[in-house]
């Protein structure tokens, strides 16, 4: 039987290198046997506000500095499962750039969860057909067009 959602508030951060390319995280869910891309991000931590979620996210996942984290947002409606349990939210997505090309990734810091599914990393310059959200391409539109 599934779960009730679970809307525990969550960050992403679509960090972008030099050329445009996208770094995307890949997990595989074990309860459900598929694997997935999707950028860095994770739930708050209670008094945690987005914005420093997404940046200890960002660096607890990848190694990646959060200060490259910069200060807008869009929100994207999510529904998904991983591990069982169905996520029904609207996340803020932030961006990062990078003056590199495909800076090194360091995920060091990652959960004992997030271990078990850790699969790899890259810098996408197309976003893979198992991405999330599956409108991830528009929500990387709709960053870069944001006037900062």
């Amino acid at each position: 039987m599934e779960q009730a959602p679970d809307d525990r508030p969550a960050a992403r951060v679509i960090c972008l290198d030099r050329d445009g390319r996208v770094l995307l995280m890949h997990w595989y869910d074990h309860v459900s046997h598929a694997d997935l891309w999707e950028p860095p991000g994770g739930g708050l931590d209670p008094g945690e506000t987005a914005l420093e979620a997404a940046r200890r996210e960002l660096t607890e996942e990848t190694g990646l500095p959060g200060s490259a984290v910069l200060d807008g947002f869009v929100e994207v409606t999510r529904d998904f499962s991983w591990l069982g349990v169905r996520y029904v939210k609207t996340e803020p997505f932030y961006l990062a750039r990078f003056d590199g090309v495909r800076p090194d990734v360091d995920p060091g810091e990652l959960t004992e969860e997030e271990r078990a599914a850790y699969l790899g990393y890259a810098w996408a310059e197309e976003l893979p057909e198992r991405v999330e959200p599956p409108n991830l391409a528009e929500v990387v539109a709709r960053l870069t067009a944001a006037p900062r």
